[in-house]
């Protein structure tokens, strides 16, 4: 990826809807050599998908909670099927295998604590679970679906991050 390539990932992840010319004159592209570099960071899984963000509070659905989880139980078929049925719950935005003291971290978007109790319920339900911890966020501060993306500098070309990304 050269830095072309990186100016044109910020923009989409700013916003993906600019159309080929538009990020191609701000790059200092052409529409086809933009197309077609767009088409290659697809094909190499750099750009995953393109999606729209939708508001959450707009939609009614208020309440966030991180909820650790703590299982006694490590082994492939457990996970498998512990990952399998919390992969297919809606509520669940983003689930993580971690390490430390907590084995898996969930974030969740409901509606409200009605809502959460009714998916604590589904969840604890699953497999057997050692211990979930429930933490309700007051307030949003940050959040951003853009990945701070490297620069290329003068000495070798070595990737850093960029400044405020």
């Amino acid at each position: 990826m050269d830095s072309i390539d990186l100016k044109i990932l910020a923009l989409l992840q700013t916003d993906a809807t600019l159309s080929i010319a538009a990020i191609g004159e701000r790059v200092g592209l052409s529409q086809t050599p933009c197309w077609k570099r767009i088409q290659r960071l697809e094909a190499d899984g750099v750009i995953d998908r393109r999606v729209a963000v939708l508001d959450p509070v707009k939609l009614g659905l208020g309440l966030t909670v991180f909820v650790s989880i703590e299982t006694a139980d490590h082994s492939r078929d457990w996970l498998e099927r512990f990952a399998e049925t919390v992969a297919s719950m809606p509520e669940v935005l983003e689930f993580y295998r971690m390490a430390g003291d907590v084995d898996y971290m969930l974030r969740v978007v409901v509606a409200d604590m009605q809502a959460y109790d009714a998916f604590y319920k589904r969840l604890i339900a699953t497999l057997p679970l050692k211990n979930v911890t429930s933490r309700f966020a007051m307030e949003k501060v940050k959040s951003t679906t853009a990945l701070p993306l490297p620069v290329a500098t003068s000495a070798r070309h070595s990737p850093r991050l960029a400044a405020g990304a």
